[in-house]
């Protein structure tokens, strides 16, 4: 297996910042990630996909609350939840995308499965079945 002077298990926010930095460093580095996608829980089912949503839901409460009061009429104001959630997932893949680039331009080595430290030298990756 390969020789990295890092090992960071998890892409999350905290993850793929450290591999990052290190990268930045001069250290070659490596992130291990259990899922298909970088950014941990917070960027794809966790942080990011819940504010995404709750913009679109601001929106429509400004639409139905507030709008009128600033001159704007619209007609019957409706939820398209297919619409909504489909850009909430673009909102997703932006982000872990963006995730995906910077790993590649800092040189960051991506391997998924899951990271356990066998000692402390030597981290071990079980790929996913």
């Amino acid at each position: 297996m390969s020789q990295f002077d890092v090992a960071i298990i998890g892409s999350g926010p905290g993850g793929y910042v450290a591999a990052i930095r290190c990268a930045q460093l001069g250290f070659k580095t490596a992130i291990i990630e259990k899922y298909s996608v970088l950014g941990g829980t917070c960027l794809n089912v966790g942080c990011i996909p819940s504010k995404a949503l709750l913009s679109s839901s601001h929106h429509y409460h400004d639409a139905v609350a507030h709008f009128e009061e600033h001159g704007i009429e619209v007609g019957k104001v409706k939820v398209n939840l297919e619409k909504m959630i489909a850009r909430k997932q673009a909102v997703v893949d932006q982000t872990t995308g963006g995730i995906k680039f910077l790993m590649d331009k800092n040189k960051i080595t991506v391997f998924e499965g899951i990271g356990s430290f066998e000692d402390a030298t030597h981290v071990k990756v079980t790929k996913n079945d």
